[in-house]
C-alpha cells in the first residue's frame, strides 16, 4: 500500500511538473510570438463593397495601421447578408491577430437583433481594439422643404400626419430607428421609406422623392455641399465639427436623440491578449494627431481612444439601448 501511495505521490509531483512547464512552455510562446508580432501581412476585413463611409474609415485605419508596424495591411472588402458575411469569416480565422474586422453598429449594435442562427456569437467571439470611429448622426432636409429647424419640422407633421416621408439605408438600419426616437418623443406621424442602403436613399432625396433623412456626414456630405440638401440639427451630445453651427437635438430638449454609427477593428476573442494589446496600441499611436485622423474627423467622425475591454462595454451598451427602440417601433426581430 505504501509503495502505491508512493507511486501516486510521484506520478502527482511528474505531472504537476510536466503542466507547469507546459504553462511556463505557452506562456513563453505567445510572449515571443507577441514580441515578433507582425512580421507578415495582416488583412482588414471590411463588411460593405469598396467606397462609402465604412470604406473610408477602414482604408484610412488600415494604411495608418500598416506604417505604424512596418508590414503591409491589405483590405479585404467581404460584402454580403448586412455584414454576416465578413464577420462569419473572421470569427473562423486564426486567432493569431493577423486577421482584424471592422465591426460596425450594423454587425454588433442592431444586426444581432434581426438574424438567427449565425455561425458566430457577435459578442463572446470577437475582441475589439479599444478604437471607436463615431459617425454621428445629421438630420438633413430636401433643399426645398420649408423647414428650418426641429420646431419647424415637427409642426408640419402635425399639421399633416404621414405626409413627411423619411428616408432610411433599411428597416433597422441606424438612420430609421433614429426617426422612430423622435417620432415617439414628440408625438408626431411620418411615413417610412427604406432603401438598399444608404446611396439611393441620398439620390432620392436630393431628386425630391422623399423629405427628410438621418445619416452620418460621408453619406449626407455630396447632397449638403451641393446645395439640395440643408442640414438642420445633429443628433449628438457635441457640435458637428464640420457643421459647428448647428445646433443639438439634446440642446433643443430631446436628450434621447443621440445616434451614431460606429466602426471598430476587432479580432478573434481567443487571440492571446498580448497580441491584442499590441495592436490596440498600434492602433493608438497610428491615430492620435495624425493626418489620417484629421482626414477622419473632417469627415465628420469622433474617433475614441480606449481599452479593448472598454471598447466591449461601448457595444454591449449600444446593443441593449437599441432593443426597446426596435420593440417600440414594432419592427419584428429574431431575438
Amino acid at each position: 500500500m505504501l509503495t502505491n501511495k508512493l507511486k501516486l505521490l510521484s506520478l502527482t509531483a511528474f505531472a504537476s511538473a510536466t503542466c507547469a512547464l507546459t504553462i511556463t512552455t505557452g506562456s513563453a510562446a505567445f510572449a515571443q510570438s507577441a514580441d515578433n508580432f507582425p512580421d507578415r501581412t495582416l488583412s482588414y476585413v471590411i463588411t460593405v463593397p469598396p467606397g462609402g463611409a465604412a470604406d473610408f474609415v477602414g482604408r484610412s485605419l488600415a494604411q495608418s495601421l500598416s506604417q505604424e508596424v512596418g508590414q503591409p495591411v491589405v483590405v479585404d472588402n467581404r460584402a454580403g447578408a448586412s455584414g454576416t458575411v465578413a464577420t462569419a469569416y473572421v470569427a473562423r480565422a486564426k486567432p493569431d491577430g493577423y486577421t482584424i474586422l471592422q465591426g460596425a453598429i450594423s454587425t454588433h449594435g442592431i444586426g444581432p437583433y434581426f438574424f438567427d442562427n449565425l455561425s458566430y456569437d457577435p459578442f463572446k467571439d470577437f475582441m475589439s481594439l479599444g478604437l471607436i470611429a463615431e459617425f454621428p448622426l445629421i438630420l438633413a432636409v430636401r433643399a426645398d422643404l420649408p423647414v428650418n429647424s426641429v420646431e419647424e419640422l415637427i409642426a408640419l407633421a402635425r399639421k399633416d400626419p404621414g405626409a413627411i416621408k423619411f428616408a432610411s439605408a433599411g428597416v433597422g438600419s441606424a438612420p430609421h430607428l433614429t426617426a422612430e426616437i423622435l417620432m415617439n418623443e414628440t408625438g408626431i406621424d411620418m411615413l417610412h421609406v427604406p432603401y438598399k442602403g444608404s446611396a439611393p436613399a441620398v439620390r432620392e432625396l436630393m431628386g425630391g422623392e422623399v423629405d427628410i433623412m438621418f445619416d452620418g456626414l460621408p453619406s449626407l456630405s455630396s447632397g449638403l455641399s451641393s446645395g439640395h440638401l440643408r442640414p438642420i440639427a445633429a443628433v449628438s451630445n457635441q457640435r458637428n465639427a464640420a457643421y459647428p453651427d448647428l445646433p443639438t437635438f439634446p440642446e433643443l430638449g430631446f436628450p434621447k436623440m443621440v445616434a451614431s454609427l460606429y466602426y471598430i477593428p476587432m479580432v478573434p476573442a481567443q487571440t492571446p491578449t498580448p497580441i491584442v494589446d499590441k495592436l490596440s496600441a498600434a492602433l493608438t499611436a497610428s491615430m492620435k494627431d495624425s493626418d489620417a485622423q484629421r482626414q477622419l474627423e473632417k469627415g465628420g467622425a469622433h474617433l475614441i481612444f480606449t481599452t479593448p475591454e472598454n471598447t466591449q462595454q461601448y457595444i454591449l451598451d449600444d446593443f441593449d439601448r437599441w432593443g426597446p427602440v426596435i420593440k417600440g417601433a414594432g419592427i419584428e426581430t429574431k431575438r
